[in-house]
């Protein structure tokens, strides 16, 4: 079995098989576990108020899923490109965000912090 050391919980993890290879990489190439991804992904939302997510039904996650937030308030309108867009009202550590999501052949969604 492959495995993978985290550089930043420097655990010894297996490779998975389905769904990536469970480890994702830092912009210097270092190897960072899924669940360690949540955390960066977390960290860099609360310091620069931006983040592109994932929009399911009823939360927001990062790429592989270990982020989860849970939508407080979710509206459908209509888009002149896309035909319909999405936006979605959420709280991360006392902080208020808003995402948009355009058009059905996506769960691209894009978040900003509104208040604190």
């Amino acid at each position: 079995m492959k495995t993978f050391k985290c550089s930043i919980c420097e655990k010894e993890k297996p490779e998975q098989t389905n769904g990536g290879v469970g480890y994702g990489r830092t912009k210097e190439g270092n190897i960072v576990c899924y669940a360690c991804a949540a955390e960066l992904d977390k960290a860099d939302m609360l310091k620069n108020g931006r983040a592109t997510l994932y929009l399911s039904d009823t939360e927001i996650t990062n790429w592989p899923g270990t982020l989860r937030i849970k939508i407080e308030y979710r509206k459908t309108g209509r888009h002149n490109i896309a035909g319909r867009r999405y936006d979605i009202w959420f709280s991360l550590e006392g902080q208020h965000w808003h995402g948009v999501q355009y058009g059905d052949n996506t769960q691209i969604c894009h978040c900003k912090r509104i208040a604190s």
